[in-house]
């Protein structure tokens, strides 16, 4: 595009700033930019021009950077200047080409090897200068000078993007390269596998092979205790920020980083209605690190996944999951979960039973099946999907003794009576069978729906790891994605969109009280509820769909003290009273759902209100709660219309005002105290 001879192609400079070219002169004169020799409109929009104007000189970098790799070449940072010397502030800058100066000349050094490494520099002149103009209190940079004169020769379009400027390696990329590292594929393969994801042309990717092996090196080169000190620096200065914030770790006996969990304060206050059932995920790696993560997230009462902690574990020893499973406890003030869902590890299965006693242990049915095709593909082949679908409806089964009945017959159908992992999953079943499970509370993790989005939620802060003292920031930014404001403007839409379906005064006063999410699962379950027959027996109720003429579920009800139970199980399995219990209660004239069966981990009420309900008095709470609900259907009934909302806001009025005229006890603001502390 230029010749050897050095062409000249384009020279623009300010009169009133007027310099040597020279790149080497370092002196400063005084500049008045104030008549530009070229004007907008003689010059195209793509080409510098004295006078340009920009609002920062980063942006006039990023400019001149474009305009030169259109041109062929590349740019740099040259020189700074400060007008009437050092101290006084930046009033000019120098961008130059990437082969502007010339490389200086090293002395030798006896009996040292030295690099006879190219310089690409060749002393070529082209440059753009600007410089700071303040008017009126304004502060803009102007271009003041520019040349576009080359002593060598630029590039092809297909060709520049192989400068190092305009070679990058994105974060995605970074992890994916870093998993490729692990399996032991080459580099060129890597780059191979890279384009054929992005479905580039070879050698079309945005960095080159010379890239990713400087990058792998430079993981190579970090110092692991240098990590572990900062990752430990970083988590006291969260801490000296946040009080709140829980952290432990343990060091071996060369003082180094064994061990490290840590919690966050929003963590530990949702732990305290939604910790009833959680997953403890122990499926990823830190990479960056080598060092395997646990994850211990839960879902919260509008189905979205919540962080409750994480671990770094040194090795997956019994003594390091007890470590772990010691440490989530003590964050969490003691309490363990009722239900907690793994992966399939022996240690970390002895650990929870000798570190959570009464927590019921079952493993996680979609990390289960994630492994069925390493080991089932090759033993199936074509029989794989017929026997998937089989294995589907025995998970799926409510009776214990259909379960086993099944599994024997799909042993037998598919040939599979010397199959180790069939035998392993078979002895294991009562960590994961449904039939198994069904008196205990899963909050509905077992769904496929729901592992998606407990995967997704943790692939946020797994997706961009780089370094180890990075990793709890980038866990934090995950954990505290949402902004409130615009939480609860959803949580009002959502309310609004809520529409009934049977016109039973159930299903009006379960969506006053249910978040969206929960009231949708106990609808369906209100709208089945119409196609089953109720038949009133001397121990209960035979409860079928009016379609069939044997078979049921038998249903117990205690109208006196308000209980009632059903044979499926599904209340205990996912807090959702079921369709065979619903019809009950509409056969024998009940227009409202039982408290007891309305749990508050499922209620439109906040984390806050939640924890303070909790610690009061068990009698002041069921009145706060009950108020809850009042309030709630206040709420939800007055937004029907403008008339209904000004009877509202004209009566809730009067009524604040009776309460404030109402004296309060020692021991009732003790108790409020205690509540607004905790909003």
């Amino acid at each position: 595009m230029s010749d050897d001879g050095g062409q000249m192609l384009l020279i623009y400079d300010d009169p009133s700033d007027h310099r040597s070219l020279s790149l080497d002169d370092a002196s400063s004169t005084e500049e008045s930019p104030d008549g530009n020799t070229l004007s907008l409109e003689e010059v195209h929009e793509a080409i510098p021009y004295i006078g340009q104007r920009f609002l920062t000189h980063d942006a006039a970098y990023e400019f001149y950077s474009t305009f030169a790799k259109r041109c062929g070449f590349s740019i740099r940072r040259h020189r700074t200047e400060g007008k009437d010397g050092v101290g006084k502030g930046l009033t000019r800058r120098y961008f130059v080409c990437h082969r502007a100066g010339n490389t200086p000349v090293k002395t030798m050094s006896e009996g040292k090897p030295q690099r006879n490494r190219r310089s690409s520099r060749c002393g070529c002149q082209a440059y753009l200068r600007i410089s700071k103009i303040t008017e009126l209190g304004s502060i803009e940079w102007r271009v003041t000078g520019f040349a576009n004169h080359h002593n060598h020769d630029l590039l092809e379009p297909n060709q520049v993007r192989f400068l190092p400027a305009y070679r990058s390696i994105s974060d995605a990329d970074k992890s994916r390269i870093l998993m490729f590292s692990k399996t032991g594929i080459s580099i060129q393969q890597m780059m191979r596998l890279m384009e054929l994801e992005k479905c580039v042309e070879p050698g079309f990717l945005p960095f080159t092979e010379k890239d990713v092996r400087n990058l792998l090196q430079s993981f190579k080169k970090l110092d692991p205790e240098d990590e572990n000190i900062d990752f430990l620096r970083m988590c006291q200065s969260i801490k000296e920020k946040d009080p709140n914030f829980k952290f432990e770790f343990t060091l071996d006996e060369n003082d180094k980083l064994e061990n490290i969990a840590w919690s966050y304060a929003s963590s530990i206050q949702s732990y305290e209605i939604f910790g009833d059932a959680i997953v403890f995920d122990t499926t990823h790696r830190l990479s960056a690190v080598e060092m395997p993560l646990g994850i211990w997230v839960g879902v919260n009462n509008y189905g979205v996944p919540c962080f409750f902690g994480c671990v770094l574990l040194r090795d997956e020893s019994l003594r390091s999951w007890s470590w772990a499973l010691q440490a989530f406890i003590g964050f969490m003030n003691g309490k363990a979960p009722q239900t907690i869902l793994t992966d399939h590890n022996m240690c970390l299965k002895e650990a929870i039973a000798g570190e959570m006693p009464t927590t019921k242990h079952a493993l996680c049915i979609w990390m289960v099946v994630g492994k069925f095709p390493s080991w089932f593909n090759a033993a199936l082949g074509e029989r794989y999907n017929d026997w998937k679908a089989e294995f589907y409806r025995l998970y799926h089964l409510e009776s214990i003794e259909e379960f086993e009945l099944g599994w024997r017959d799909m042993v037998n159908s598919f040939g599979l009576h010397t199959n180790r992992h069939i035998n392993n999953l078979y002895g294991s079943r009562s960590l994961w069978s449904l039939p198994y499970l069904r008196s205990h509370f899963l909050a509905g993790m077992t769904l496929s729906g729901r592992s998606k989005a407990i995967n997704a939620f943790i692939q946020r802060f797994l997706s961009a790891q780089t370094r180890l003292a990075h990793f709890v920031e980038q866990v934090a930014v995950a954990v505290d994605f949402k902004d409130q404001a615009t939480e609860q403007q959803t949580m009002q839409q959502n309310l609004q969109n809520i529409s009934l379906k049977t016109g039973a005064p159930m299903e009006s006063h379960a969506a006053s009280v249910l978040t969206p999410f929960a009231f949708s699962k106990l609808q369906e379950q209100l709208v089945l509820a119409a196609h089953y027959a109720s038949f009133q027996l001397d121990d209960g109720y035979l409860v079928r769909h009016h379609t069939k003429l044997d078979g049921g579920r038998k249903v117990y009800w205690v109208p006196q003290e308000g209980i009632i139970s059903c044979s499926c199980q599904l209340f205990e399995f996912s807090g959702f009273l079921c369709r065979h219990a619903l019809r009950v209660l509409s056969t024998g004239n009940c227009f409202q759902v039982p408290d007891r069966y309305l749990p508050l981990r499922w209620r439109r009420i906040s984390t806050s209100f939640s924890k303070s309900f909790r610690s009061n008095a068990e009698d002041h709470g069921e009145r706060v709660q009950f108020l809850q609900n009042l309030v709630s259907s206040l709420v939800s009934e007055s937004s029907k219309s403008k008339e209904r909302l000004e009877i509202a806001t004209e009566e809730t009025s009067l009524l604040l005002s009776r309460i404030r005229e109402q004296p309060v006890s020692s021991l009732a603001l003790r108790d409020i105290s205690s509540v607004q502390r905790n909003f």
